[in-house]
C-alpha cells in the first residue's frame, strides 16, 4: 500500500486536496468517487518537484527546518509512549496543516508498512532528511533507543533552528538600514539634486568643487541608474557562479580560514557545527569512523572538509581524535582540549555537546557585536552622504550672500 496526493472537485465545484493510501492509481480514484469526488489529478506522494501555474519555474517541495524540528519531536514523544511506528507517523501526518508535509509523513509509513526500516524510508526523501539524520535514525533503530535517539535529534534540531533564527534577526535591522539609506540617497539625487542644481546653475556663477562634484553624480545617475542595477545583478551572479567552481570554492574557502575577522567566525561555527554533530551521532551510538565521515561532510568549509577527511583517516589508522583533529590546524584550542577530557574520561559525546554550545554561542556574540558596532557606522555613512549632499547646495547660495 502507498500513499497518493490528489485534487480533486466536489459536488459544489470546489477544488480538494488530500493523501489517501491505496495499492494503485487506479483505486486511488475509485475511492474518490466513491465519495462523490472527480478526481483531477492522482500521482504517488514524493518530494517532487512541483511547477508554477504561470509556466516552467519549478521547485523542490521539502520539508522546512522548522517542520522537521515540529515532526522529529511529535514522532520523539508519541515512539517513547510505546506506540508503533507505523502509528505515530499515521498520527504525525493527520496532525499536520500541511499538505505537503502530511504527504510526505504518509509516503514514508507506506514504506515502513512494505516492511522497510524507518531510516531507509527516510531515504526516499534526501531533501528533507540529510545523512546525518539518517544515520542517527538508523543507529536508534539498530540500538532499541529510538525514543531518545529522536529526543536527542530534536533537541539538536531545535538548537540549530534557534541559533540561524537569532542570527537572521540580529541581521534584519543594518539590512534595513542599508537599503534605506540607499534609497534615500538615490532618491534625493534623481529627484530632489536635478531641481536644486537647476537653480544654482542660473546663478551664473563659479561653482565650488563639491557642487560641481554633486552635479556630476546627479547626472550619472540619472542618466545610467539602470545600468547601476544591471552591474550589482551581475555582480551578485557572478560572484556565486565562481563560488560554485569547485576549485574557486576551495581557494576561497582557505582564505576565509586566514583572513581577519572572518576567521573567527568561520572555526567557531564550522567547530559548533562539526562538534554537535559528532555528539549527536556518537551518543546514538556510531561508530566514531562513520561519525566523522558525516560530520565532516555538515561543515560548509570545503577546504576544512578536505582536513577533516585527513583527520577521518588518521582515527581510523588508529590515531586518538584529539591528535587527529589538532592536525586539522584549524580549530579552537577548546575544542581539542574537551575532546581530550572526553576521551579519556569516556564522555566523548558529553564533552563534544558542552563545547558546541560554547563554540555556537561565541559565534552569537561576535555576530551580535559586529551588527552593534554596524549599526552606528551606518548611520554617520548615512549622515556624511546627506551632509555632503546638503552642503553642495548650500555654499554656492552662501557665496551668492556674500557677493551681494
Amino acid at each position: 500500500m502507498a500513499a497518493f496526493e490528489y485534487a480533486a472537485l466536489d459536488g459544489r465545484g470546489k477544488q480538494k486536496r488530500g493523501v489517501l493510501e491505496a495499492d494503485s492509481l487506479r483505486q486511488t480514484r475509485q475511492m474518490l468517487r466513491d465519495q462523490g469526488l472527480v478526481p483531477l489529478n492522482v500521482e504517488p506522494a514524493s518530494e517532487r518537484k512541483t511547477r508554477s501555474q504561470g509556466g516552467g519555474f519549478s521547485f523542490a517541495r521539502r520539508l522546512g527546518a522548522l517542520d522537521r524540528v515540529l515532526l522529529t519531536r511529535q514522532l520523539a514523544t508519541l515512539v517513547a509512549a510505546s506506540m508503533p511506528i507505523e502509528e505515530a507517523l499515521q498520527a504525525v501526518a493527520q496532525q499536520s496543516e500541511k499538505q505537503h508535509v502530511r504527504a510526505l509523513v504518509m509516503g514514508i509509513r507506506s514504506r515502513v508498512l512494505e516492511g522497510h526500516s524507518l531510516a531507509s524510508s527516510l531515504a526516499q526523501y534526501p531533501g528533507s532528511f540529510n545523512d546525518l539524520y539518517r544515520s542517527t535514525v538508523a543507529a536508534g533503530e539498530q540500538s532499541g533507543y529510538l525514543d531518545k535517539v529522536l529526543d536527542n535529534l530534536a533537541d539538536y534540531q531545535e538548537r540549530q533552528f534557534e541559533s540561524r533564527r537569532d542570527v537572521e534577526m540580529a541581521m534584519l535591522y543594518p539590512v534595513v538600514l542599508t537599503l534605506l539609506a540607499f534609497g534615500i540617497v538615490g532618491a534625493l539625487m534623481i529627484y530632489v539634486v536635478p531641481d536644486m542644481v537647476g537653480v544654482i546653475e542660473n546663478m551664473g556663477q563659479e561653482l565650488p568643487t563639491s557642487t560641481r562634484v554633486l552635479i556630476a553624480l546627479s547626472e550619472w545617475t540619472q542618466s545610467y541608474w539602470w545600468l547601476l542595477l544591471i552591474a550589482v545583478v551581475l555582480g551578485v551572479a557572478g560572484g556565486r557562479w565562481l563560488l560554485a567552481q569547485p576549485n574557486v570554492r576551495l581557494a576561497w574557502d582557505r582564505q576565509k580560514l586566514g583572513a581577519p575577522f572572518i576567521s573567527r567566525i568561520t572555526r567557531s561555527s564550522n567547530a559548533a557545527r562539526y562538534a554537535n554533530t559528532l555528539s549527536i551521532l556518537t551518543s546514538s551510538g556510531v561508530p566514531l569512523v562513520e561519525a566523522m565521515n558525516i560530520a565532516g561532510e555538515v561543515v560548509s568549509n570545503k577546504w576544512l572538509q578536505r582536513r577533516l577527511t585527513d583527520a577521518t583517516q588518521r582515527v581510523s589508522e588508529g590515531s586518538s581524535l584529539r591528535v587527529a583533529l589538532e592536525g586539522v590546524g584549524y580549530f579552537p584550542p577548546m575544542l581539542l582540549h574537551m575532546v581530550a577530557s572526553g576521551e579519556s574520561s569516556g564522555e566523548l559525546d558529553s564533552m563534544l555537546d558542552k563545547v558546541a554550545r560554547y563554540q555556537q554561542s561565541e559565534v552569537e556574540r561576535i555576530v551580535t557585536t559586529l551588527v552593534r558596532l554596524f549599526e552606528p557606522l551606518m548611520l554617520v555613512v548615512m549622515g556624511g552622504l546627506v551632509m555632503f549632499i546638503v552642503m553642495a547646495i548650500l555654499l554656492p547660495i552662501l557665496n551668492m550672500n556674500q557677493l551681494v
